[in-house]
């Protein structure tokens, strides 16, 4: 695929790839949700249309940040996984998460609280190194 880029800014790169409605959400369905199949992704709270999220998984498979197998016991499934390069999106997750933790309650008060939100107030390197944890330890017990 040829990557059309606005200028030679890494930050506008970076969201000339990732800073459109869903790369991101996607990734954080992964990271946090544990999903997996595109039946996973369309069942979520999300609700992002089968045709985006057809074009956002080859986009993001092109580009390194995911891959996909088949499932092990049903060749029919296609399963996706975050790569090395996927995980390392996770501080960015968790800066977005504290931001809107810290601005978005008045306006949004239904945002998540619990344990998890306790953590990533106080460490967030510690919040985020969890996630990543969590997620290569799913990703070994369910591996081909």
């Amino acid at each position: 695929m040829d990557y059309k880029f606005r200028c030679d800014c890494p930050f506008t790169s970076a969201i000339d790839i990732l800073g459109d409605k869903w790369m991101l959400v996607i990734v954080k369905q992964m990271l946090v949700d544990g999903k997996e199949t595109f039946k996973d992704f369309i069942e979520s709270d999300e609700a992002i249309a089968t045709n985006i999220l057809s074009i956002k998984l080859k986009l993001l498979e092109e580009l390194e940040i995911v891959t996909k197998s088949k499932l092990p016991n049903n060749k029919k499934t296609n399963i996706y996984r975050l790569t090395p390069k996927g995980l390392e999106l996770t501080p960015i997750l968790v800066e977005l998460a504290f931001w809107s933790d810290n601005n978005l309650r008045e306006v949004h008060p239904d945002l998540a609280k619990g344990d998890g939100i306790d953590l990533l107030r106080q460490d967030k390197k510690a919040f985020a190194s969890a996630l990543i944890s969590s997620y290569q330890e799913k990703m070994d017990i369910t591996k081909d």
